[in-house]
């Protein structure tokens, strides 16, 4: 990608250091770039790219391939860029079924596994590794944040549904772990699934006066236009996957106050997402999302760890990770011991703004929040 030329970029690239290693650093970029997925993918890349492209001088070499929302093909992937790519670190996977087929095997090499989106629970906790970071969340997180919001708004009798992989049944739990009402249903969906008509039907006989799902990507823009039509009009709230910047101009109004838990939003106001967004929107022509929060999150991570350490010194380029000496988009940033993130979780409302559906912050769900398997972590 040829580096931006605008003053937005050119402000955020001002007095970026030249780094001073030499030896370049391989990343290797396994992401859903087709299929109902792809819009989440395509915004982590784009992210990514961004960080490296206002970054000034650096010595990451980016490779990017497209998974198309299939295990057995990002695994595939993943053997190939370390062997043939000799790549250093692996990032970029959005479903958590594809980094459990992954990240296991990839840290058992020796090779970092930065997440930018996935983290399902099974790493977070006995399984996890040194060489295994997360810089967006454990799945339940946001989800948890949903949970006491709803409690907040009332609510006394939720139906909850998910897809049933890793990041559903994280989010299902996560959600019940903090809702103190009770559960008019709960129903499990097919991953990718694209009608939802029995489950709308069974959401009308549940007696239910409020809704929590977690229906990332097409599924979301499937489920929110078929229950617009459907007539039913009880009270939504989700977590930010379900409602995030890729899916909203295909929802439309439908998702108008729709409260969502997230730990970053296009309005939150430090200057270091102030630069982002707007360099982002000059860049791409879009309003970012959280998944291009994230990987430009993860791209600043690796960069400064780069600006301190040797890839090839594993346990120095390890420290240096563990350092988190950047600025990140959301704010102040810090890991807890299982190297996952310990953030805050707002609670955003979906607003139209100017003509763009997007979301506003409306209060917080938790501060320095962390997830609870990180307590069976031996790290």
């Amino acid at each position: 990608m040829t580096p931006f030329r605008t003053a937005a970029l050119a402000a955020m690239a001002l007095g970026a250091a030249s780094l001073a290693k030499a030896d370049e650093i391989t990343v290797g970029m396994i992401t859903t770039l087709s299929g109902g997925g792809a819009g989440l993918g395509v915004d982590a890349r784009d992210g990514f790219q961004l960080a490296l492209d206002t970054a000034g001088e650096h010595n990451i070499r980016l490779v990017v391939e497209d998974d198309a929302q299939r295990p057995e093909l990002a695994v595939q992937i993943a053997e190939r860029m370390i062997q043939s790519e000799r790549a250093d670190i692996l990032t970029g996977i959005i479903w958590s079924n594809l980094a459990m087929a992954v990240v296991p095997s990839t840290v058992a090499q020796d090779i970092f596994y930065l997440s930018l989106n996935a983290g399902p629970s099974a790493l977070a906790g006995a399984n996890c590794h040194p060489n295994y970071f997360n810089v967006a969340w454990q799945n339940d997180m946001l989800h948890e944040g949903a949970g006491a919001y709803a409690n907040e708004l009332g609510y006394e009798n939720t139906f909850i549904m998910a897809p049933n992989y890793p990041a559903g049944t994280d989010a299902l739990a996560g959600f019940k772990r903090y809702f103190e009402g009770e559960l008019a249903g709960e129903l499990f969906t097919q991953v990718g699934q694209t009608d939802y008509a029995a489950e709308i039907a069974e959401i009308r006989a549940s007696g239910a006066d409020s809704i929590f799902i977690f229906l990332p990507g097409g599924m979301g823009i499937s489920f929110m236009r078929q229950y617009e039509q459907s007539g039913l009009d009880l009270p939504i709230v989700s977590a930010a996957f379900t409602f995030s910047q890729d899916i909203l101009p295909a929802v439309g109004a439908a998702a108008l106050g729709v409260f969502n838990a997230s730990q970053w939003s296009p309005d939150l106001d430090n200057a270091a997402n102030q630069e982002f967004v707007a360099a982002f929107r000059e860049a791409f022509g879009r309003t970012p999302s959280l998944y291009a929060s994230q990987g430009f999150d993860t791209a600043k991570l690796i960069l400064s760890a780069a600006a301190k350490a040797d890839v090839s010194d594993r346990d120095a380029f390890r420290e240096a990770l563990r350092a988190a000496d950047f600025t990140s988009v959301r704010g102040d940033f810090a890991w807890a011991p299982n190297q996952h993130p310990i953030q805050r979780v707002y609670i955003r409302e979906v607003v139209e703004v100017d003509g763009e559906f997007t979301n506003r912050i409306v209060g917080t769900a938790f501060d320095e929040h962390r997830d609870v398997h990180g307590e069976n972590c031996p790290m």
